[in-house]
């Protein structure tokens, strides 16, 4: 019985984060969602920089404390560690829709591209940015880093073990894809507002901090063959080689 009930509570946590990945990319591009990040202005400019500072503030402790190994072995005191990665994306689902919820519109305009096929390129890049999140997840540890690898192993009563360290496509030319596709549907609009650069800016920010955190923690996890990986790869960049 226990088992079932881990592995419903994982197919939960796993269904709402994509609901809430898909009220994301409709709260970034103003479409869809009942509250966007452009919505109409309620509040001081002060005021809500303020607000949104916070917020996003608090979202990234809640990202990054609890996914260090440290918080990990206290947390797992008290839940269960097959549900533990599905109790983690819960949390961040809460934190990011109280983002959203709580998000102050800030009113001005950075730039606004109104030629068509400029306009049309960016709403490209804004989808590939989106669509690349899953996609390039799905590469190495997509159900594992969602929490359904560990409900379904505990379902079938076999034990958990760590998915082995590969580099497989595009983890060949940058280290962290995953952050770039995050940063390209952060950045591409066609509209950029105040109230989307800070966000941008904030939530870019925060993953130029987190990753030194998260690498260290690869390292003492696969030791030589991530320190070595990360000696020969760039983080964000692709290298430029050259054919002479």
């Amino acid at each position: 019985m226990q088992r079932k009930l881990f592995f419903t509570y994982g197919l939960a946590c796993y269904g709402l984060f994509f609901g809430t990945y898909l009220y994301m990319a409709g709260f970034f591009g103003n479409f869809l969602v009942p509250r966007s990040i452009d919505g109409p202005v309620h509040a001081p400019l002060g005021e809500a920089l303020a607000v949104n500072l916070v917020l996003m503030l608090a979202f990234g402790l809640q990202h990054s404390v609890m996914a260090r190994p440290w918080f990990k072995k206290w947390w797992t005191r008290y839940i269960p560690e097959p549900i533990e990665r599905s109790t983690y994306v819960l949390a961040s689902c809460i934190a990011l829709a109280l983002l959203m919820w709580q998000w102050q519109p800030m009113g001005g305009v950075i730039w606004d591209i109104r030629s068509p096929v400029p306009r049309g390129i960016m709403y490209a890049l804004f989808a590939f940015g989106w669509l690349a999140v899953p996609l390039v997840s799905l590469l190495i540890n997509h159900f594992d880093l969602f929490g359904m690898r560990q409900v379904w192993l505990h379902n079938r009563g076999q034990q958990y073990t760590h998915l082995p360290f590969r580099t497989p496509l595009v983890y060949k030319h940058i280290r962290h894809p995953l952050y770039v596709g995050w940063a390209i549907a952060f950045w591409a609009t066609p509209t950029m507002t105040v109230a989307h650069l800070v966000m941008a800016i904030g939530l870019t920010g925060y993953m130029l901090i987190a990753i030194p955190f998260e690498e260290r923690d690869l390292i003492r996890f696969h030791g030589d063959n991530y320190t070595a990986y990360r000696t020969q790869v760039p983080a964000l960049i692709p290298r430029l080689r050259s054919r002479l």
